[in-house]
């Protein structure tokens, strides 16, 4: 049985001469195993703990000399065990919690004298150096030489890039680092993205900058990512579309999407509350959709897109006369604030309600409606505008929806009123 941890004996006699200990631990393996007492001439049982400065490791008898164990934060990964004698304590910690109470629950049986062959025992020799290095948390690869083909990634990272190798696909061993904090994937060749990147359940930064990637998929969305992304990373790729869901990722805080070919963003992408940095510049966007104003950024970029000229009198009409049924239903649905779900409707019904507009007058209306677009200056969301075009304007058209034919009249009414003024 071994066990790499972080390791302090503690001396308990040190108080008693008006001394303390370190207070730091030392990265350790420790293992359980026989060794032979060269004074009695008897096979024991013992603790062996090897650090980096103590190759050939310190070993404590545990047959009948164990006084307690400290397990409160075992879930955790630490504990303490104390000796009787010497009059020492054990304290771990950076542990894998689950590796951690199985060599408990061993040293314990050797306490005890449990000799039957379910001890699980290992030989007591010296570690490599290597076996009591500190976890790496940090890996950075630049090259194709530098990329490890028969060696893994280490367990323990939290933050790495993979650059400039040239990835057809994300590799499957960058998927089982659950440490993962920051994975930047720049300069790749990346054309897909897998679903089980979203079971990376620590992730806060994705960094895909300069790949070759066509699509960002629906169910990275509906992952663990919801709860953990905060930075994300698109541009230089191909992206001519983000899915509606994208929007569930509600803790991004910074996203990049430059030079795509986005002919349009997410459609209620104002509900990314907590987004303070956009930056969509040189796509392809004619108009941006009616959600982003409810967005409240801190700096704001969407320069190089061929913003059309609005214009209030230019509109779309899909209006039924009268409304269909789907149609009054629908908005019934939302209006009362029913409940809905792939359990209860038909998927294609619950997507046109997740995609259902709201008019001026704040009813909700889906496949039937009048469309056009309004200038709006873009620092009513935003406290730093970078300039639309060369010529220093901060306007962008904006898409609005109107219910009825009664809604869009009082809309014009009201826009004839104010350019009178």
């Amino acid at each position: 049985m071994k066990l790499q941890c972080d390791v302090e004996v503690v001396n308990r006699m040190l108080p008693t001469y008006g001394m303390k200990g370190r207070g730091k631990g030392a990265r350790a393996v420790l293992s359980i195993g026989r060794h032979l007492d060269k004074t009695s001439q008897r096979t024991c049982i013992y603790l062996m703990i090897c650090t980096a400065k103590d190759k050939v490791g310190s070993k404590y008898k545990l047959k009948e000399n164990i006084e307690k164990f400290f397990t409160w934060f075992v879930e955790e990964g630490k504990a303490t065990v104390r000796l009787k004698e010497p009059a020492v304590d054990v304290c771990l910690s950076k542990a894998d919690a689950n590796s951690l109470k199985n060599f408990l629950s061993a040293a314990r049986l050797a306490h005890r004298g449990s000799e039957n062959d379910t001890l699980p025992l290992s030989t007591l020799t010296p570690v490599r150096a290597r076996d009591v290095e500190k976890p790496k948390k940090k890996l950075t690869i630049v090259s194709k030489k530098e990329y490890p083909l028969t060696s893994g990634f280490p367990y323990s990272l939290e933050n790495l890039q993979v650059s400039y190798c040239k990835l057809a696909r994300v590799d499957v061993r960058m998927l089982s680092l659950k440490c993962l904090r920051r994975l930047d994937l720049s300069n790749n060749h990346l054309k897909k993205l897998p679903a089980a990147l979203g079971e990376l359940g620590c992730l806060a930064e994705l960094v895909l900058h300069n790949n070759h990637l066509e699509a960002f998929g629906a169910a990275l969305c509906l992952s663990g990512l919801q709860r953990t992304l905060q930075s994300l990373d698109l541009s230089q790729n191909r992206l001519q579309a983000l899915p509606a869901q994208f929007c569930q990722l509600r803790e991004l805080v910074n996203l990049k999407l430059d030079y795509n070919r986005l002919a349009r963003l997410p459609f209620h992408v104002g509900r990314l509350a907590k987004l303070r940095f956009l930056s969509a510049a040189h796509n392809r966007l004619p108009f941006l959709p009616a959600d982003f104003r409810r967005l409240s950024l801190e700096n704001l970029d969407l320069f190089g897109n061929p913003f059309e000229q609005p214009n209030p009198l230019d509109h779309t009409i899909r209006l039924s006369f009268p409304l269909t049924l789907q149609e009054m239903a629908s908005r019934s649905v939302i209006n009362l604030r029913i409940p809905y779900g792939p359990r209860l409707l038909p998927a294609h019904l619950c997507q046109d309600l997740e995609l259902a507009k709201t008019c001026d007058c704040g009813r909700p209306c889906l496949s039937s409606y009048i469309q056009t677009a309004v200038g709006m200056n873009l620092h009513q969301v935003s406290h730093t505008v970078v300039l639309v075009d060369d010529m220093g304007g901060t306007e962008a058209p904006v898409q609005r929806h109107f219910c009825s034919l009664t809604c869009y009249s009082q809309f014009l009414d009201r826009s004839l009123q104010r350019s009178l003024r």
